[in-house]
């Protein structure tokens, strides 16, 4: 079977076309020169539209990764504050600071990282209380609900899951309660 969305192919059957339906008159030698003359027009802008259609895909493919490369130095740009902030505690003497600076100092850093992955259109998924969607949510297990009401209720999650611009990065592993009727 011919691909008929292949240029390479329309044109080699155009060719064949036009070379099967004329017949040389041995009489007329101008027609066939003219036969010739447009058969290697018609091979020249072939060759032509092929090469343009190659650059223009090759084009494509090195805007499309330029394009990506550009994106994640977007994203790192943004969480370089909060690298320099754990670069700084990475190196505090444990002697002279205590517990709770560190601790206040790491959910500092931990804001300013949720906080900048937002701009990228980052968003934590904690259903707690919320119906259970599959699309977001992966339920490791049940508990039995308390009300008719709270059926497909998520009862307790696990683990968060995380949504960039719509695309689940990774579903939120939650416990769904689950009516029994009794």
């Amino acid at each position: 079977m011919k691909n008929m969305t292949d240029p390479q192919s329309n044109a080699d059957e155009t060719l064949e076309a036009i070379i099967e339906n004329t017949e040389p008159n041995a009489t007329d030698t101008g027609g066939t020169d003219d036969l010739h003359r447009e058969i290697e027009e018609l091979k020249d802008k072939h060759l032509r539209l092929a090469a343009e259609y190659d650059n223009f895909r090759r084009r494509a493919v090195k805007e499309r990764q330029e394009a990506g490369w550009r994106a994640q130095g977007e994203l790192v740009r943004g969480l370089i504050d909060a690298i320099d902030d754990i670069t700084r505690f990475a190196h505090v003497d444990p002697s002279t600071v205590d517990s709770k600076t560190v601790v206040d100092g790491v959910l500092l850093v931990e804001k300013k990282l949720f906080k900048s992955l937002a701009g990228h259109g980052f968003e934590v998924v904690d259903p707690t209380g919320h119906a259970f969607d599959p699309n977001l949510h992966e339920a490791v297990s049940t508990a039995p609900a308390a009300h008719a009401e709270e059926d497909g209720q998520v009862a307790i999650c696990f683990q968060a899951g995380y949504v960039i611009n719509g695309h689940v990065l990774r579903p939120a592993r939650v416990i769904v309660k689950q009516w029994t009727g009794a």
